[in-house]
């Protein structure tokens, strides 16, 4: 199976090394050097890691047969694709993989069916699971234990405990006219 391990960014200074916004919990197994990743569009690769460094809290990595900050910038916006086990699971069971979160029906924690996850944006700053709702819509969920407690892989289902106004905004401008209500009295 393959997984979406990083996108390339810009290149960083003149002798082909790219930064790189990391996608995967394990940087260190996936982005290391000798690694031979396949890329997204196809046809930039496959590129091999011949070195990686951290420099000012980013990954810096140059590839094979990339010497000059031309050949690194004609790599920017590439996705780089590993190949792994489709049995390999990330070894913190609070992880997981992309593959395992898609399709999970979702339900709140009262039970009340939300949707179905059709796919996961890596952000900077943080993952979303988009969910498809069953009239067709669809809702983002930022994936943090606060909001997705609970993910069951053995019944297919992630059960999420949104704030007012997530999921529902009707539900929201109730909960904001108690919280006015509330302070008006007091």
């Amino acid at each position: 199976m393959q997984l979406v391990v990083a996108r390339i960014g810009r290149a960083h200074g003149i002798k082909g090394e790219v930064t790189v916004e990391v996608r995967t919990d394990e940087p260190e197994l996936r982005l290391g050097p000798g690694a031979v990743l396949a890329t997204e569009p196809a046809s930039a690769g496959p590129l091999t890691i011949e070195t990686g460094r951290v420099h000012s809290g980013r990954l810096l990595l140059r590839f094979e047969g990339v010497r000059d900050r031309t050949g690194a910038e004609a790599l920017r916006n590439i996705l780089l694709i590993a190949e792994v086990d489709p049995e390999e699971v990330p070894e913190d069971p609070e992880e997981f993989y992309d593959h395992q979160l898609m399709d999970l029906d979702v339900v709140t924690v009262d039970g009340a069916e939300v949707g179905r996850i059709t796919e996961i944006s890596h952000l900077p700053y943080q993952d979303l699971l988009i969910v498809k709702r069953p009239d067709g819509s669809e809702v983002m969920i930022p994936f943090v234990s606060e909001i997705v407690p609970e993910i069951d892989l053995e019944e297919q289902r992630a059960v999420i405990d949104p704030p007012p106004g997530l999921i529902d905004e009707a539900r929201a401008e109730i909960a904001g006219s108690r919280t006015e209500k509330v302070e008006g009295d007091g």
